[in-house]
């Protein structure tokens, strides 16, 4: 990996605060940019170097959508390197990469989301680990957090020398405010059913807490048996045992509880603003993709209501 590469990415980490994840796609995007370079500095690349690098990628299969996400890399690496190499423009700005048909996000029903938070086995348990996990999934599902925001989060806004928070809640406030993609300032209302089960939460957190502690996992909303602020991954196994343990036929991904907030206020509120703001959606385009989900609940009710809508003419 190049200096210019490196330095870039720490520059997404320290300053950005971009997750690990999206840190992780960014170098695996911007390693295949070196491979193609075959030794050329990357500031002597022009235009024509990045339209030829699709075109061979394309033709050795991959898709639009992940020549999309290489471009989208390339474009934002070199918006930041090209004035600091005194480079004539951005040797990706005006390029297009294949357009990708756009799946609809996957969103459980009101009803598949009411039995998953209310599974016997999330609200009869008494444990801390059954209270935290219970706080977190309504939480998620209140007011709509990306994974990585959600494990993010601070019981309070904290600087010190070596922690300074991405994301806190605020009781008194009912609201979370969280750091989102693009270093993107948001605060998001929390709901009544999640602020009761956070409060549950932060009593029994003192039961997880441990003397040896950083400042950060000291912090953090949500922590581990050994005490360490939680990981994606443990959110996900939880979430993973509490589907099949409420008997939903579905597999459930955590960003599904993200999507089934908005397709859900979107169903009731049919305010678009509202829900592309608490969801911290850069582009309205990328909001308006739950009005086509909103449109299928539509279609089912007038499948099911409408007297002619599932005859055949004869």
């Amino acid at each position: 990996m190049s200096d210019p590469v490196t330095t870039w990415l720490k520059h997404l980490e320290v300053n950005r605060r971009y997750s690990g994840h999206t840190l992780s796609a960014y170098r695996r995007d911007l390693q295949q940019l070196v491979t193609l370079a075959d030794g050329k500095p990357l500031e002597q690349l022009v235009n024509g170097n990045i339209r030829h690098f699709l075109a061979r990628l394309h033709s050795q299969g991959h898709s639009a959508r992940s020549l999309a996400r290489m471009l989208a890399a390339w474009r934002g690496f070199y918006k930041w390197w090209a004035p600091q190499s005194q480079m004539a423009a951005n040797p990706a700005a005006d390029v297009r990469a294949p357009k990708a048909s756009r799946g609809l996000p996957k969103a459980l029903s009101v009803d598949q989301t009411q039995a998953l938070l209310e599974a016997p086995a999330l609200t009869t348990q008494t444990d801390p680990a059954s209270l935290r996990d219970r706080a977190m999934f309504e939480l998620f599902y209140s007011s709509g957090l990306r994974l990585s925001e959600l494990v993010g989060l601070d019981i309070d806004y904290t600087q010190t020398k070596g922690h300074t928070s991405a994301g806190w809640i605020n009781l008194n406030d009912r609201e979370v405010n969280v750091l989102g993609k693009g270093g993107k300032r948001r605060s998001v209302p929390i709901g009544t059913q999640a602020l009761e089960c956070l409060t549950h939460w932060l009593e029994a957190r003192p039961q997880f807490a441990r003397p040896d502690m950083s400042e950060a996992d000291q912090a953090a909303l949500f922590i581990g048996v050994r005490g360490g602020r939680i990981s994606p991954r443990v959110v996900q196994s939880q979430l993973t045992k509490l589907v099949k343990l409420a008997g939903l036929p579905t597999h459930v991904h955590p960003h599904v509880l993200r999507h089934s907030f908005a397709s859900h206020v979107l169903q009731s509120a049919q305010d678009l603003r509202a829900v592309q703001e608490m969801l911290g959606h850069a582009n309205i385009s990328t909001t308006q993709l739950y009005t086509k989900l909103d449109f299928q609940h539509l279609a089912k009710a007038y499948d099911s209501a409408h007297p002619r809508a599932g005859r055949k003419s004869e």
